[in-house]
């Protein structure tokens, strides 16, 4: 087994949602059930277009009597901005709390990464840790461990739980792997919707749950089956493309390259033409790379 490394996720960003009437109004606006976020627990979410398509995702999980929102760091703003618009008269108080936290990610132990820390078993467990939340990714096992810490914390104490420091690059293409999207690198703001992105794969949307913003084509797109696209990783053989690069098979144009590392990269891929392309045995590019797509439904 590898030694398991633990980084430090600098562009993440952090909102704290406070107040008598924060868990009703967060129920009321994400796709995931705010009901079962606790100490013990958090979950992965994401905030949608009245007509259901991608706006934010984030990780939300409990501070004290409030909610901390992880997500994207440069879009920390925006996310606040579209929160207040929804408020209203709910008594909720919204801050940016980046300057108070940093979001840590460990992963490459295998089944042992949250053995050092006594999590309990089953996506988004959490534990008090450091002063701060460590929680088992709520998005699935194999994406390890993820913690917010208070920014003054040191991490000697991952160290001493045998992880080592990782690289930026590390985290890349651990989670370009398991199919894991990083935001509007990969998801398009206002046009991706929830389930071209596997957000039911990885535990961000509850079809049980009730009303949310966007829930009506959320919910018809999974029962109607008309998922056109999907947001999946594959394969490169050759240099890198850059976000954007079209994947061609032959002169027609099967998909999109999102955001990538090495050998590997995330990418919308048309799933008829590439079901077309493979009976056909044409090859597919982008760029000066091959393109290998995992085996879809």
């Amino acid at each position: 087994m590898s030694t398991p490394l633990y980084v430090v996720l600098e562009e993440r960003g952090i909102v704290s949602v406070a107040g008598p009437d924060a868990g009703p109004f967060l129920q009321g606006l994400v796709s995931n059930d705010i009901e079962r976020v606790s100490g013990g627990r958090a979950v992965y979410a994401a905030l949608l277009t009245p007509q259901g398509k991608f706006l934010h995702d984030f990780f939300v999980l409990r501070e004290g009597a409030g909610y901390l929102l992880d997500c994207e760091g440069a879009r920390t703003a925006d996310l606040g901005q579209r929160l207040v618009a929804y408020r209203l008269r709910a008594d909720v108080a919204l801050a940016d709390a980046t300057e108070d936290f940093r979001v840590v990610a460990l992963f490459g132990g295998g089944d042992g990464d949250g053995g050092a820390f006594a999590l309990p078993p089953g996506a988004g467990a959490a534990v008090p840790c450091e002063g701060g939340t460590l929680m088992r990714d709520p998005r699935g096992a194999a994406l390890g461990l993820r913690a917010v810490l208070p920014r003054a914390r040191d991490f000697a104490f991952l160290e001493r739980a045998g992880f080592a420091r990782g690289s930026a690059a590390d985290y890349e293409r651990h989670r370009i792997a398991h199919g894991a999207p990083d935001g509007s690198r990969d998801m398009e703001i206002g046009r991706a919707t929830l389930m071209e992105c596997g957000f039911e794969a990885l535990n961000g949307v509850d079809f049980a749950k009730g009303c949310y913003v966007g829930q009506e084509l959320t919910a018809r797109t999974k029962h109607r089956g008309l998922v056109r696209r999907q947001l999946a990783p594959v394969a490169l053989e050759g240099p890198l493309p850059p976000a954007g690069t079209p994947i061609m098979a032959g002169e027609r144009e099967v998909g999109e390259i999102r955001s990538g590392q090495g050998d590997v990269a995330l990418a919308v891929l048309r799933l008829e033409r590439i079901a077309a392309a493979a009976e056909a045995g044409v090859p597919l590019t982008a760029g000066e790379a091959r393109v290998i797509p995992p085996a879809l439904p």
